[in-house]
């Protein structure tokens, strides 16, 4: 099938909202072209945002970390994590007591920045956990997947507590053909096996949007949702949280999406994008 390229759809919006990874970049790096496209939107005087589900890293780090990629043409302004939505909750909701978290040491910034005291999930007593106020599913990464695994789940059959999941995918792909399990997916597993509902941020959930929009306006004055479009390679998160906030949306195929699975995925979601293109580069 023949698909419209990303620069014919993109013309027509005055904002750009591009996922990180699957879009952006793979399992192998920096996607080649990308860095021309970003260069391309900005020169064209359109309005950029990077918005990604991946809390492993601040907002600094995430910049950093795609600088040392050769995507160095990002403001620091221009990127929008999850971690950032769930920092939001811990400073508003959680006045004392240690949170504690799954991930890694570098995950668990967003924690510090809030200003509450942290602590891996593998170094708390299961029969000391008085002064724990609240867990957070960081990262996929920083942890024993058999032990400290089993002890989330009994932290939390001991203890009622908030529960923030920072990153809702599921999966991400890490070949051609392989996915591995993201951090959504072992906190999916821990929701079923306790009956429990988690405070989920990030895409799909609306509150990221939001907080974009809400920069938008402050930056542009009025934005019409119409004149933004939503880029990701994720149907279940990129695309239904575009949708559901009223925004365009684009599927790119570089991702989770490929083209000979399309259809199939669209019809069987019910999740339908208004635009499909094989990447932000052709």
């Amino acid at each position: 099938m023949s698909y419209p390229s990303f620069y014919d759809i993109a013309k027509d919006f005055r904002v750009i909202m591009l996922d990180s990874y699957g879009v952006v970049k793979n399992h192998k790096g920096l996607i080649d072209g990308v860095k021309s496209t970003i260069d391309w939107i900005k020169k064209e005087g359109k309005t950029f945002r990077l918005l990604t589900n991946d809390a492993s890293r601040s907002q600094q780090q995430q910049q950093e970390s795609l600088a040392r990629l050769g995507l160095d043409n990002i403001d620091l302004h221009e990127i929008i994590t999850s971690g950032m939505m769930a920092k939001q909750f811990l400073e508003q909701k959680i006045r004392s007591g240690k949170i504690a978290y799954l991930g890694t040491e570098n995950s668990a910034e967003y924690i510090l920045q809030s200003g509450l005291e942290h602590i891996a999930v593998c170094d708390v007593d299961l029969e000391d956990i008085e002064d724990i106020s609240a867990f957070v599913f960081l990262d996929d990464e920083g942890f024993d997947w058999n032990t400290d695994i089993n002890k989330t789940v009994n932290l939390l059959r001991k203890k009622t507590m908030p529960v923030i999941l920072a990153n809702s995918d599921k999966y991400y792909p890490v070949s051609k053909h392989d996915v591995a399990v993201a951090t959504g997916g072992i906190a999916k597993l821990v929701e079923s096996m306790l009956h429990k509902k988690f405070i989920h941020f990030g895409k799909p959930d609306s509150q990221m949007f939001m907080y974009a929009y809400e920069g938008l306006i402050d930056e542009l004055g009025f934005v019409d949702k119409q004149d933004i479009l939503m880029v990701g390679d994720t149907l279940e998160t990129d695309i239904l949280g575009g949708n559901k906030f009223g925004v365009k949306t684009t599927l790119v195929l570089s991702g989770n999406t490929r083209e000979a699975t399309v259809d199939l995925n669209i019809n069987s979601s019910g999740i339908i994008p208004d635009f499909i293109c094989p990447s932000i580069v052709d």
